[in-house]
């Protein structure tokens, strides 16, 4: 799979820049996004081989990214891998976020 594109979806500049230096290290290409829309965007125009994608993003979510990526035939057989940097499930937070003030 090295020199393939892998599409890397993360709104924090240096968790992506990480990603993208151990990628690009190992030979793949990169192309990156900030947003949900971005990612879909990209994912349509340029068709990586997998997409690396952030669940925590600004506008759509990750979760909302995939159901479009998965609703489109130009992009549903794209394999997705949801990575997050938070230690706290989504649900956990949501619950705990009245008490987070």
């Amino acid at each position: 799979m090295a020199n393939e594109l892998i599409l890397i979806v993360e709104d924090n500049e240096k968790n992506r820049k990480l990603v993208r230096d151990v990628l690009q290290f190992r030979g793949y290409q990169t192309v990156e996004a900030e947003t949900g829309e971005d990612a879909v965007r990209l994912a349509r125009e340029r068709r990586p081989a997998l997409i690396l994608m952030d669940i925590q993003l600004p506008g759509i979510n990750g979760i909302i990214a995939l159901g479009q990526l998965r609703s489109d035939p130009t992009t549903r057989a794209i394999p997705v891998i949801a990575v997050t940097a938070s230690a706290m499930s989504t649900r956990a937070r949501s619950s705990a976020s009245p008490a987070m003030g």
